[in-house]
């Protein structure tokens, strides 16, 4: 909480076919984080665990875009355990399980690592514009 505050306005997308528009997330840019770890220049991926177990994975250019951020609000209120709290990752261009709920852990990483979803045949890229849910291999 200590560091810069961010707010977005973004859609959220579920794999299971539904979106919401203009929802309103608090928190830290995700580049900040970045700005404060300095990943070293192999580091290509980043890897979320979260307190459930839950994991899932991402390129570092993919976070590193402007509207990725660590969310602790939802519309002016703290956001809920059952909406991730106390922070979840925010990763507006992708379908909402490649931002993991109660996060623990963010390792940057020089390969991919697939996640909890990804592993069990959810797709590697996740873009919800192209409705790349499963993974074609």
């Amino acid at each position: 909480m200590a560091l810069p505050q961010f707010k977005d306005v973004s859609d959220f997308h579920c794999v299971t076919t539904w979106s919401q528009f203009d929802m309103e997330f608090e928190g830290v840019a995700f580049f900040t984080i970045a700005d404060l770890v300095k990943p070293r220049p192999e580091a290509s991926h980043v890897f979320f665990k979260s307190y459930d177990g839950y994991s899932t994975n991402n390129p570092l250019e993919v976070c590193l875009d402007d509207d990725v951020l660590i969310a602790h609000a939802w519309n002016g209120k703290p956001l809920s355990t059952e909406h991730g709290g106390p922070a979840r990752v925010i990763i507006p261009k992708r379908y909402a399980w490649k931002g993991a709920k109660f996060i623990r852990d963010i390792q940057f990483i020089d390969r991919d690592i697939l996640g909890f979803w990804e592993v069990r045949g959810y797709s590697n890229t996740a873009d919800p514009w192209t409705e790349d849910r499963f993974s074609r291999e």
